[in-house]
């Protein structure tokens, strides 16, 4: 089992003593169970964004937009430092999920409040593309139109790594000044790399689906479901993320 998403490798449903799978008969994960909870974290995910939304709203009444800003940065870092402890304590993902769904809210809320504040409409936009994409791509997996064969499955690991190493890079030469043009311009090369991107994002999304199914086959513990939700919120947080870019840079050159 393969998937790009780092939440989601792998070893997720090995035991890490055995390298087995371990099979918990009376509480064994399954899709409705995932689905639900996945569910539940879009639920907490949304009543954070809604929150930090409406704080941007009055901060920019009051001629503050920045007062938003330690809801953004809190977000983000704190919902990176939880991502990290759920993927290396899984027993832990009833309790961190839920945590990480609402900070990454609360910085998907700021965020998205300052695109529309510039772009009006796109936030609808964004999140009308990001849903429609996880509708088609989950009907195309279920009716076998696309299968997460081992070489799909390594194109798509490569170029989601390539993507999160050129992102490093680019993070680094922040500290100097410095950047990638073509990762923030929106000119016909900037274009082409979002687009690039949100293909790759989408994709992530059928081999997660891929490694979901796999995981209930195989009888994983119950608390996997909390994982697996959490794992396919990542993704999705991300072609989010990725399609606002892209929209944005599309409706700059209007």
């Amino acid at each position: 089992m393969r998937s790009g998403n780092p939440a989601l490798s792998q070893n997720t449903f090995l035991d890490l003593g055995s390298g087995t799978v371990v099979r918990h008969d009376a509480g064994a994960m399954s899709l409705n169970g995932t689905v639900n909870k996945t569910a539940l974290l879009l639920v907490l995910t949304l009543a954070g964004a809604l929150f930090t939304w409406s704080q941007f709203s009055e901060a920019l009444a009051a001629g503050n937009p920045g007062a938003v800003m330690p809801w953004v940065w809190g977000g983000a870092i704190g919902g990176f430092v939880v991502a990290m402890v759920t993927v290396f304590k899984k027993q832990w993902a009833m309790f961190t999920a839920p945590l990480y769904a609402v900070l990454e809210g609360l910085f998907l809320g700021a965020v998205s409040a300052m695109f529309e504040l510039r772009f009006p409409g796109i936030v609808m936009q964004a999140v009308g593309l990001t849903f429609g994409t996880l509708a088609a791509l989950l009907m195309a997996y279920r009716s076998g139109l696309i299968k997460a064969t081992e070489n799909f499955k390594l194109g798509v690991v490569a170029a989601t790594g390539g993507i999160a190493l050129l992102y490093l890079v680019n993070i680094v030469m922040g500290f100097f000044g410095k950047s990638i043009p073509f990762i923030h311009e929106s000119g016909l090369m900037g274009i082409a790399f979002s687009g690039f991107v949100v293909v790759i994002a989408a994709l992530n999304l059928v081999l997660d689906f891929d490694f979901i199914e796999q995981g209930v086959e195989q009888g994983a513990p119950k608390y996997m479901e909390w994982y697996a939700a959490f794992g396919l919120l990542v993704t999705l947080v991300w072609l989010y993320l990725e399609i606002l870019r892209l929209l944005s840079k599309l409706q700059s050159r209007d």
